[in-house]
This record gives structure tokens, C-alpha cells and sequence, in this order.
């Protein structure tokens, strides 16, 4: 088991709809970290930005993305995870993939669906949480609306981590500081949350806040504005340590989501 976890927050200008230019930027990071990193953590859609036009923009499971993906993790042993769009027949998927150093792959669709920009028009929801076991660590992945939304990311299952990977707009970023905060402090886990900047295709404009909070809500560290890769260690024992002590995921109540 790793005490430690070394995470790279890819806060990205993206490029809109242009995979092939998101992948050669992506690239250029990871070819620029150290080797002690353990995880590295894209934007919501970091391929081509916050689309809803699937119909040109969707990749296949078995498509360029992924394979290239599962390279890198692979020739750099660090696991990455991120969403894109994925079809999968006539539906359309925003795809969170988490693909481990040898090439393996767990995914998760979309719960919450942001109806105010049109993407349940477009694309399908996903029903089932991911929990990813990775270097002793229980890792729980999430995609930007999803933040507003705590009974799906309540902390039943003793997770370490709460991830988010976002596009989410400058009007708002008041709500997703907060919020990240308040997730970080219900769960009693560490919470990263990853955002983009710069302007994309439909003149929405993105300022980062790209940050890390810990289990009893402190920042780690925060991104603003710049692209820019950030670093971050957890630490195991500090986690268990505050979870000992003060125990508040003993009295979470008890349902079930329906």
C-alpha cells in the first residue's frame, strides 16, 4: 500500500473540437513531469472542450483517444483519467475513462446531465458510481454537474479521494469553490477538482480555480487563470489520522438511491 499519492492537475487551455491539437498539448505535459507522479487528472471533455455537437466529435471505445491514452499510461507507468465523448451505437456519452499504468480501463458516464446547456439533448446518463482501488487508494471519479449533486458522491463506500473534472464557466465559479470545499468536508476525503481555461467555441469563458482540499477542508493548492500542471502529495496517514480522530462518517445516515 502507498502512503503517499503524487497527483498532476492539468488545468488546459483546450482547443475546440480539435482532438489532435489537445492530444499533441496533453502530450507535451506529460513529457515535461517528473517520475515520481503517480496520477495525472485531464478536464471534463479534454479533447475538444465542452461540445454538444457529438455527432462530429465522438470517438469510438476502441478509437485513437483511448489507445493513445492507454499508451502513454503505460510507456510513462501513471495512471490518467479525464472525459470525452464517446458513441456507442446512436448514444452519445460524456465519458469519464481511468486508465491504469498497464493499460487497463475503468469508466463512468455522466450522472447529472447540465440541462441549462442543453447536454441531456444530446447525451445519455450514466447510472452507476466508479470506485477505483489504485496504489491502496479508493479513488471516487466525477464529472463537473455532478458537484452540485451530494447524495451521489456521499461517502458510504470509505473512499480516500473525490475527483472532478470540469468545464466550468467564470459566471459561476463562486459555487464550484464552495462546493468542492463542502464535498471535501462532508466525505471527510481529500478533493481535487480540475477546471479549464481560456474561451471555447461558444465564447464561454473558463478561469481554472483548479485546486486540492483535504479531508478537514483545508487548500492544498489553487490555479487561476494560467495553463499551467500542478502537484500535489496526499498523504495516507494524515487522512486515517483525522478520520480516527474525529470518526464523522460513523454517524452519516443510511439510504439508498433509487
Amino acid at each position: 500500500m502507498s502512503s503517499n499519492l503524487n497527483v498532476a492537475l492539468f488545468q488546459l487551455d483546450l482547443i475546440w473540437e480539435s482532438p489532435k491539437e489537445n492530444l499533441k498539448k496533453v502530450s507535451n505535459f506529460i513529457d515535461s513531469l517528473s517520475n515520481d507522479i503517480d496520477l495525472i487528472v485531464l478536464p471534463e471533455m479534454f479533447t475538444t472542450g465542452f461540445t454538444m455537437n457529438p455527432y462530429n466529435s465522438a470517438e469510438l471505445m476502441a478509437g485513437n483517444t483511448i489507445g493513445w491514452l492507454q499508451n502513454k499510461a503505460i510507456e510513462k507507468q501513471i495512471a490518467i483519467v479525464g472525459s470525452l465523448v464517446i458513441g456507442d451505437g446512436e448514444n452519445y456519452f460524456n465519458r469519464l475513462v481511468f486508465v491504469h499504468p498497464k493499460g487497463k480501463i475503468a469508466t463512468y458516464d455522466k450522472r447529472h446531465l447540465f440541462t441549462y446547456g442543453g447536454e441531456d439533448k444530446v447525451y445519455n446518463s450514466g447510472n452507476e458510481r466508479l470506485i477505483v482501488d489504485y496504489k491502496g487508494w479508493k479513488i471516487c471519479p466525477m464529472i463537473c454537474y455532478d458537484l452540485r449533486f451530494p447524495v451521489w458522491s456521499r461517502n458510504d463506500v470509505d473512499y480516500d479521494l473525490l475527483i472532478y473534472v470540469a468545464n466550468w464557466p467564470k459566471p459561476r465559479i463562486s459555487a464550484w469553490d464552495t462546493l468542492l470545499n463542502a464535498r471535501a468536508i462532508e466525505n471527510m476525503c481529500y478533493t481535487i477538482g480540475v477546471n479549464r481555461v481560456g474561451v471555447d467555441g461558444n465564447s464561454l469563458e473558463y478561469i481554472g480555480h483548479s485546486q486540492t482540499i483535504d479531508m478537514l477542508g483545508k487548500q492544498l493548492n489553487f490555479s487561476v487563470n494560467d495553463e499551467i500542471v500542478s502537484v500535489i502529495k496526499m498523504e495516507k496517514e494524515k487522512l486515517n489520522s483525522a478520520r480516527e480522530k474525529f470518526r464523522f462518517l460513523d454517524d452519516k445516515d443510511s439510504f439508498k438511491i433509487l
